[in-house]
């Protein structure tokens, strides 16, 4: 029984209903929580403040990717802002799913490569363009950035990075 209350409980939290603090194990266990519990419990918005925000995060990360087009030229400008879109663009995702399914499903075994490619180019294109401030470095960087967050967005499609490899493979197979 004391099983079937803490479940129920951990329910009522994800749906973000108010769980009663009592003196219990269950109250012990909510002591004992993660950090990403714990941020979890504490993101509860409403379904319209979810869309608001995912939204408003969204169109940030559009806007800095598009107004990076402006400053291609300077790659460290543009690496700064293509980064800072795409880290927008990504953490739109959080307002819909929440924050720890996010990281969740950012570490399923399925896509944990393609997210630690991802993650590690925008690092180093963040990197380039700030500190070492070289422009063709950064612009290497953000090039395998995009194909970073390009591999990464396959993931979430079934079957879409096979088929793109195959397609890879079939149009770079040269025969001489």
């Amino acid at each position: 029984m004391e099983k079937m209350n803490h479940a129920f409980e951990k329910v009522k939290m994800l749906v973000g209903m108010e769980v009663d603090e009592e003196d219990g194990p269950a109250a012990s266990d909510s002591n004992n929580s993660s950090f990403m519990d714990d941020f979890n419990r504490d993101c509860t918005l409403s379904t319209k403040q979810r869309f608001y925000g995912f939204a408003i995060c969204l169109s940030a990360g559009i806007t800095c990717t598009l107004l990076s087009m402006l400053v291609f030229f300077n790659p460290i400008k543009f690496g700064m802002a293509f980064t800072l879109g795409n880290l927008l663009a990504i953490g739109s995702t959080a307002f819909l799913i929440g924050p720890k399914r996010q990281v969740t499903m950012m570490l399923d075994p399925v896509r944990i490569y393609a997210t630690a490619i991802y993650l590690a180019s925008i690092i180093i294109a963040l990197f380039c363009a700030l500190y070492v401030r070289n422009k063709l470095l950064t612009l290497l960087a953000i090039i395998l950035e995009f194909g970073g967050l390009i591999w990464y967005s396959l993931s979430y499609i079934p079957f879409a990075r096979s088929m793109v490899s195959k397609v890879m493979v079939t149009c770079f197979d040269t025969d001489f």
